[in-house]
């Protein structure tokens, strides 16, 4: 793991100022990632994590992220206890705090998906009446196999491949065994949800199916189609459901609690669907882009935790100058804006490495 810019964070932690780092978050590691650039500060961070990864962990597990700095935050209702301590860390505390804009690990570490608006908006909030300077730090985490991943990729395909009930098909190189099997996949998803397979590209079937099954389930619920990111449409959805399930639990039959379950994995779905771009391989097919689209269809499709270890890996944590946040008295600076400037920096970043790679 190599540590650049490092002296842009070290100058905010000896200024004292409220620091939030935005990094992108393409694999279920950055924060330990993280975690290695608190230690060359040594300056602990705090960490905001979705409230299901403390439920899906183990006690042990949930005794050890509060104690490395993580506090839970419900991302479809309103959180305020959580909102009103991630304004107390930048106002008041020591130590810097982490928010991952993009809000879902997607596998895509040469693409940063569109940073949502919260993170920014909560900086912003803690600017506005901070007695002190508050910064925004942008981050890019970008990783490259030192070894070739091929052998596992191949194990992987083949159980893919199996769970389809297809014959593995060892002769076909990877690239057009992953596009097939997702062809496949997508196939069986149009025929549950519309009796029909599609034909088109890859992207614009899987845009197309997501945002579909989405307005179906939005007009279910009273919610009118809006230009929103799609993440942003799924958790209104979920907030809905959450509602119905806390607010009218004694009133609900065994029926309706089977439809309040079912759509919410369907958002779970939609949400996936989402995370393939559908030419993020073919773009440019990078061991590493095949090797994180292999990783998605693992945990996807065969219900993996986490992704096989391919090979050892090298990370550059890239640290940019910060972004210097306007207190009450100054011009207003947009939550949009902020946003814009913050994803606009990692994804300028991640290219950068990645110039500097192809070229060595």
């Amino acid at each position: 793991m190599e540590l650049r810019g490092l002296e842009h964070l070290k100058e905010a932690i000896a200024r004292k100022q409220g620091i939030l780092l935005a990094p992108n978050h393409s694999f279920h590691w950055d924060s330990y990632c993280l975690l290695e650039a608190a230690r060359a500060t040594a300056c602990p961070f705090y960490f905001m994590t979705a409230w299901q990864v403390f439920h899906q962990s183990n006690w042990f597990d949930r005794i050890s992220m509060q104690r490395c700095g993580c506090f839970s935050v419900d991302r479809e209702g309103s959180d305020m206890q959580s909102m009103k301590t991630a304004i107390d860390i930048l106002q008041n505390r020591p130590h810097p705090l982490v928010i991952f804009p993009e809000g879902d690990v997607y596998h895509t570490n040469d693409c940063v998906t569109p940073f949502r608006d919260g993170a920014a908006a909560i900086a912003l909030m803690a600017a506005r009446k901070a007695e002190r300077d508050v910064v925004v730090i942008p981050v890019a985490i970008k990783r490259w196999y030192l070894a070739d991943p091929s052998p596992s990729m191949l194990k992987t395909l083949s159980k893919l491949e199996t769970r389809l009930y297809w014959q593995p098909k060892h002769n076909s190189p990877i690239p057009e065994r992953i596009l097939q099997i997702a062809d496949g996949l997508l196939s069986l998803k149009e025929l549950e949800h519309f009796q029909t397979t599609r034909t088109g590209p890859l992207p614009e079937r899987i845009r197309s199916l997501a945002n579909d099954v989405l307005a179906r389930v939005e007009a279910r619920y009273g919610i009118s189609h809006s230009v929103a990111m799609l993440p942003e449409r799924v958790k209104e959805v979920r907030r809905r459901i959450i509602q119905q399930q806390s607010e009218q639990e004694s009133k609900l039959s065994d029926a309706d609690r089977q439809r309040l379950t079912a759509d919410m994995d369907t958002m779970f779905f939609v949400t996936q669907l989402y995370s393939y771009p559908g030419d993020y391989m073919t773009n440019k097919p990078s061991v590493e882009r095949i090797a994180e689209t292999v990783d998605k269809l693992e945990e996807d499709v065969l219900g993996a935790p986490y992704p096989s270890v391919r090979g050892p890996k090298k990370a550059i944590v890239q640290i940019a100058p910060p972004i210097q946040l306007p207190n009450g008295k100054e011009k207003k600076l947009s939550a949009s804006d902020l946003t814009d400037q913050m994803h606009t920096t990692v994804q300028g970043m991640i290219d950068a490495l990645n110039v500097e790679n192809d070229s060595k």
